[in-house]
């Protein structure tokens, strides 16, 4: 199994970005996919999830209204589109897949199984 994040760059604050995610070596189309991202210094956080199954999608608070998270089934891919970015939402983004067989949440990076490589964004003031 592997994720393939893509999609990061250099852009000016204000500016838009959309990571994808492909998934390979098995279907997630029933199982919760997420974002999360890491900065210098700083321990990996949450950004976002979506569970289609459920119909919900969650959001960390700092990018609740500027992220969206979607993902399309039919290519085993899942997008975070981000705009209105700000210098602080500057990092690697990590895709991340779970089975919900662990103990944790959509929030909690220990729950999910698979892991994207990273892709960098920057975002320039």
């Amino acid at each position: 199994v592997q994720l393939q994040a893509s999609g990061g760059g250099l852009v000016q604050a204000g500016g838009s970005l959309r990571l994808s995610c492909a998934a390979s070596g098995r279907s997630f189309s029933t199982y919760p996919m997420g974002w999360f991202r890491q900065a210098p210094g700083k321990e990996r956080e949450f950004v976002a999830a979506i569970n289609l199954s459920e119909g919900r999608t969650y959001y960390a608070d700092s990018v609740k209204g500027r992220f969206t998270i979607s993902r399309d089934n039919a290519k085993n891919t899942v997008y975070l589109q981000m705009n209105t970015l700000k210098p602080e939402d500057t990092a690697v983004y990590y895709c991340a897949a779970s089975l919900a067989r662990r103990i944790g949440t959509y929030y909690t990076s220990s729950w999910y199984e698979y892991w994207g490589q990273g892709t960098l964004v920057t975002v320039s003031s």
